[in-house]
């Protein structure tokens, strides 16, 4: 993993064998939409509706393109090694005491590819919230994404609750933490 280049919003992009992780751009407004209304994403996340509203795949777009210090957002792009532009999303969001909360989705055509633990390990690698500690939460009746987190290192932290915007319910989960020797 390597830094490739800043953006204007000083944004790192970062390089992984099968992809980059790189800003959201407007262009990336019609696959994000596209994935982000397809239920098995949706399902899967705390904060995706379901059916996706006219407006929040732009919303989504328009506040992941104005990074802050304690939100920042990626897009798992495959394009210069001839996948999809858009593979899913990584993003980390800043806690109190240098801990990041880490979140991720990636679209079903690339389950089970390795696609998310590669984007997962790369932002690891890059810490680029300086975090001495990361943590992830996932659904229980997701063990993929449990894997995901496990393979890279996570440890099980405990059981949970969330809610889920697309279940209208709230929904058991596993909490992670990753400490990172920084």
């Amino acid at each position: 993993m390597k830094i490739v280049e800043q953006d204007q919003a000083a944004q790192p992009i970062f390089t992984a064998d099968r992809f980059i992780l790189r800003p959201v751009r407007r262009s990336d407004q019609a696959l994000i939409g596209l994935y982000c209304a397809d239920e098995r994403v949706a399902r899967m996340t705390p904060g995706i509706p379901h059916p996706l509203p006219p407006g929040a795949t732009e919303a989504f777009v328009d506040q992941a393109m104005t990074p802050t210090d304690h939100k920042q957002v990626w897009v798992i792009d495959g394009s210069l090694q001839g996948h999809a532009e858009v593979m899913g999303l990584i993003n980390l969001n800043a806690m109190d005491r240098q801990q990041s909360e880490i979140g991720y989705w990636v679209a079903p055509a690339f389950w089970n590819t390795g696609i998310a633990s590669e984007a997962v390990r790369t932002i690891i690698a890059a810490n680029p919230q300086n975090a001495r500690q990361l943590y992830a939460e996932v659904f229980q009746d997701n063990p993929g994404s449990a894997r995901v987190l496990t393979n890279c290192g996570f440890d099980y932290l405990g059981d949970a609750e969330s809610f889920s915007v697309a279940r209208e319910a709230t929904v058991a989960t596993w909490t992670y933490v990753l400490k990172l020797d920084r």
